[in-house]
């Protein structure tokens, strides 16, 4: 069983949703990040995504896309990325809180999907969401993913229709993404009634867990979707906050980490005062 899996297996056990949260690999420098991933476990995070930068980032809102600058500025690479995880495995020795890399595949390709799956791995990857990768082509990567234990997390819209969800469904693992609105991270949020309506459709396809991103930033819109999913997704808002703690040119301020982390103390309260029926 995966950490993914066990983590979800914990959060309906403790009748809850959980909380994913997301950060940009090396935003807004290798030592901050670092920090920040460190200490989200502790804060309320139950899943960390964790951003690899890229230069063409097309589904990316842009908050997400200015993060991703940042840390390409100073110097993240995919080794770099893949050293975070390991460092983050090794000196806090959390073993159980799932990680998961995301991002574009054109940086899985460069490298090529078996070696990279086998080098995430030994570094401590759970698993991949990768916005551009169409079940119709997921099949060069999931046998490599599979091989190493590695969850292959697949997202889906509200324009993904009862004929379609199928064939997404097929290569999906560890949970099902639902992105909540039309378009790029970050810019507009769905109403309840939505998210509601959404992912009560999505579990009659499937047992998987369904996690809801796009557009939640404040722990009342958290605690909303953790009302019917299984897990409430935040990225662009962790990030404006991070590039809140910068001073004017670009530089950490003091206090950016600990700032970051309160927000997201402050998120996993909304999403863990919301208990499932």
């Amino acid at each position: 069983m995966s950490r993914i899996t066990k983590r979800f297996e914990k959060l309906k056990a403790d009748k809850r949703a959980g909380l994913v949260i997301y950060i940009s690999a090396g935003d807004p420098d290798l030592a901050s990040s670092y920090e920040i991933l460190k200490g989200l476990p502790a804060a309320g995070a139950d899943v960390i995504e964790l951003g690899m930068p890229f230069t063409d980032p097309m589904a990316d809102g842009p908050s997400v896309q200015a993060a991703g600058q940042r840390a390409l500025k100073a110097g993240i690479t995919v080794d770099a990325t893949f050293d975070m995880v390991r460092r983050f495995r090794r000196e806090t020795g959390d073993g159980d809180t799932p990680i998961l890399l995301m991002g574009y595949y054109n940086l899985v390709y460069q490298r090529g999907a078996e070696r990279f799956c086998k080098a995430a791995a030994a570094a401590g990857v759970d698993g991949f969401i990768l916005v551009d990768l169409p079940p119709e082509e997921a099949d060069e990567l999931k046998p490599h993913a599979t091989a190493h234990g590695l969850d292959t997390v697949l997202l889906t819209a509200p324009t993904t229709d009862d004929k379609r969800l199928p064939a997404v469904l097929k290569y999906a693992s560890g949970f099902v993404y639902f992105v909540s609105v039309l378009g790029i991270t970050g810019t507009k949020s769905a109403t309840e009634d939505a998210v509601r309506s959404h992912v009560a459709r999505l579990k009659r396809h499937t047992k998987l867990p369904i996690a809801v991103g796009f557009g939640i930033r404040t722990p009342e819109q958290a605690a909303a979707v953790a009302r019917h999913a299984d897990a409430a997704v935040v990225g662009s808002a962790i990030v404006d906050r991070v590039k809140a703690g910068l001073d004017p040119s670009g530089k950490p301020k003091p206090g950016l980490t600990a700032g970051v982390l309160a927000d997201v103390t402050a998120l996993a309260a909304g999403v863990r005062g919301t208990v499932k029926a």
